[in-house]
């Protein structure tokens, strides 16, 4: 099969108004950002504020292989099929981050016959939010450390500066610095570290503003960054970054970033790319407004969640559902024979490198050893009082015998149907199956439910996630944790809820536990408040905020040719 980039190349996209025009967006709301790409001005809310609202499709996943399971082609070839059927369907993306598309991951635009286009533009910068992002964040925190320079007159204490720098590459060597090095005209020495952006705050904040109107979601911006804890004074009182005179040129900085970008599938399907948060260490999902905007414009939206139903998923339910009162009408799991596998134990699996070649042979008995997994995060799913529709992620090399293994595991457990998709390979064609029987289950009554009460103490919420949604027994915390905890009731934050940084590869907080295990303690290491996004940030195990390259990044394979076209990248 060619590569996702040739098949890009081979694509004929539309220009981006003509894209528009399906979802009956009025010109003037439409920003061309070259041609085929554009910003979608928030007065389109107004706009249409009476029109009927879409249906809300979630895609998530069961535990994934660490080269993922095919969510995002899933995603957008489901989009593509609704569309196929009749329906004005478009899906709702994050942008890629470069740290990821450098290292190990590549991009999250999908791939082969299910990927945005052009797939270069769609992972490569975009419209710069990212970096918007990156700049805003960095103004902030230059400014908090100014303000304690020049006669610190909030009474900043060093030690509880708490705003780090971010950018957007994987850099282990930027996780713990020293800066103001080199005497009194270059600031003053402090130990601090770099962030992933996609792990910041000012990335969360954005994915989170609400408004019915584009005013509304400026405000709500601004009212949001200026909340950001940034620092403590040497009397325990939060410092924000209204306190520094930070929040009005990030919030400037980051206005255009506001609007979500309008591009296309490879079948010319309308695709909003918006926002960046990774799931793992942040929240995970595309922007409300982007979905608020979608919602009004398709009769489906179909977006997706960062890595697996207990991270991405269950924070799109906990905390992103919550924040605009959202619907969602339907739950799509995506599975694979290949992960299910590797749920089994036996099968040495390592990051960076090829899976090994008996996990590819037929062996449904495997599958079957493989279940727990597909099973927890079926019944993890099901918490929330949404549907679930299973959508097998069909490989090549998949035989018959285990996709029918996966077909009565996932009956079993409790999914509503399932469903194979080969969109990859096939385009909308391959996902028609999965459409129709999505469909069928959102129309079905439902109502979302939450894990946990916003009133309950910090610990209750944390112990709810670890027991329900990761199966543990118990969490213990570090000294550090609890006392960080005791801060945050102290001072009213309490009431948030809760975006768990763990690690993707297991259900717990330990990559090397496979299946969906359980009797184990969950241990809580630090306890970080994103007051301006709205949520509580527990970290668990060893879990980094600054990801890292491995010893042959997908970077040292991305090049130019002769011919000047990029090779290697995906």
């Amino acid at each position: 099969m060619k590569t996702s980039l040739q098949i890009a190349a081979e694509a004929t996209p539309l220009p981006i108004a003509q894209v528009a025009e399906q979802l009956g967006l009025p010109a003037e709301f439409v920003e061309p950002y070259g041609r085929y790409r554009a910003k979608i001005d928030l007065d389109v809310l107004d706009a249409t504020q009476d029109r009927p609202r879409g249906k809300h499709i979630l895609v998530t996943a069961m535990t994934p292989t660490p080269l993922g399971e095919g969510k995002t082609a899933t995603t957008i070839g489901l989009s593509m099929a609704l569309n196929r059927l009749g329906q004005r369907a478009l899906c709702a993306i994050r942008q890629s981050s470069l740290g990821p598309v450098f290292g190990i991951k590549g991009g999250g635009a999908g791939g082969g016959y299910s990927q945005v286009i052009p797939l270069e533009d769609s992972i490569l910068h975009l419209t710069g939010d990212i970096h918007a992002v990156t700049q805003a964040h960095n103004q902030i925190a230059a400014l908090v450390d100014n303000s304690w320079y020049h006669g610190n007159h909030l009474n900043i204490d060093p030690e509880r500066i708490q705003i780090r720098r971010v950018i957007d590459v994987n850099d282990r060597f930027l996780r713990s610095i020293t800066i103001g090095e080199g005497g009194q005209r270059h600031g003053i020495p402090r130990q601090t570290g770099f962030d992933i952006t996609a792990a910041s705050e000012l990335m969360a904040i954005p994915a989170l503003v609400n408004g019915t109107t584009r005013l509304a979601a400026l405000r709500d911006l601004r009212a949001r960054i200026g909340r950001m804890v940034v620092a403590f004074d040497q009397s325990g009182r939060p410092i924000t970054a209204e306190d520094v005179k930070a929040a009005g040129a990030a919030t400037v900085i980051l206005r255009e970033a506001l609007k979500p970008t309008l591009m296309q599938t490879i079948e010319n399907t309308p695709v909003l790319i918006h926002g960046g948060p990774f799931a793992n260490i942040a929240h995970g999902n595309s922007t409300i407004l982007a979905d608020q905007v979608g919602l009004r414009v398709a009769d489906y939206v179909v977006t997706e969640a960062g890595f697996a139903m207990d991270i991405g998923g269950e924070k799109f339910f906990d905390i992103k559902c919550r924040a605009f009162g959202a619907q969602p009408a339907a739950v799509v799991l995506v599975a694979t024979v290949r992960a299910l596998k590797a749920h089994s134990g036996g099968f040495e699996i390592k990051p960076g490198r090829p899976l090994p070649p008996e996990l590819l042979a037929e062996n449904p008995d495997a599958v079957y050893a493989g279940r727990a997994n597909l099973q927890k995060q079926i019944a993890n799913a099901r918490m929330f009082g949404v549907p679930v529709v299973v959508a097998l992620n069909r490989f090549a090399e998949d035989y018959p015998s285990e996709i029918e293994a996966v077909r009565e595991i996932a009956l079993e457990a409790g999914a509503r149907d399932m469903a194979v998709s080969s969109a990859f390979t096939e385009g909308s064609a391959g996902a028609l199956d999965l459409a129709q029987k999505v469909m069928a289950a959102a129309a079905e009554p439902s109502a979302v439910r939450f894990l946990y009460q916003l009133e309950q103490p910090i610990k209750t919420k944390i112990h709810t996630l670890a027991v329900k949604m990761y199966g543990a027994a118990s969490v213990s915390y570090s000294d550090e944790a609890t006392a960080q905890i005791n801060v945050l009731e102290q001072l009213g934050f309490g009431n948030l809820p809760i975006c768990m940084a763990k690690t993707h590869l297991s259900l717990s907080h330990d990559p090397a536990l496979k299946g969906a295990p359980s009797g184990y303690d969950f241990p809580i290491r630090e306890v970080r408040a994103s007051i301006g996004a709205g949520f509580i940030y527990p970290i668990a195990g060893t879990m980094m905020t600054m990801p890292g390259l491995g010893a042959h990044p997908a970077a040292e394979h991305i090049d130019i040719d002769a011919d000047g076209n990029t090779v290697g990248l995906f």
